[in-house]
């Protein structure tokens, strides 16, 4: 059984840095590709950025692009988004996901319970 722990999450002032981490369990952790998706109040939920089950690839949305980073440690299972320039759009609440199967990007069936970010102006 799957399962991802999100922890990190809290409340910045503008242009502050938060770091949210994920621990997986239940499967090979570095089989699998790992993102985040944010879901603002009233809206639909986004993707934030993704890694490949390597780490080699990073991919990122056009707007966190240059302020986020992902990154793993597969001998450790976790998945961290290190978030500097923070506004307060970023408000939402981060979900870690893992992909549905090994070592594929795109997929996504597995979601941690999510974490809360709020960002004050």
């Amino acid at each position: 059984q799957v399962q991802l722990v999100e922890s990190g999450g809290g409340s910045v002032q503008a242009g502050g840095s938060l770091r949210l981490s994920c621990v997986a369990s239940g499967r090979t952790f570095s089989s699998y590709a790992m993102s985040w998706f944010r879901q603002a109040p009233g809206k639909e939920r986004e993707f934030v950025g993704g890694i490949s089950w390597s780490g080699i690839s990073t991919y990122y949305a056009d707007s966190v692009k240059g302020r986020f980073t992902i990154s793993r440690d597969n001998a450790k299972n976790t998945v961290a988004l290190q978030m500097n320039s923070l506004k307060p759009e970023d408000t939402a609440i981060y979900y870690c996901v893992q992909s549905t199967s090994p070592r594929t990007f795109g997929s996504w069936d597995y979601w941690g319970q999510g974490t809360q970010v709020t960002v004050s102006s």
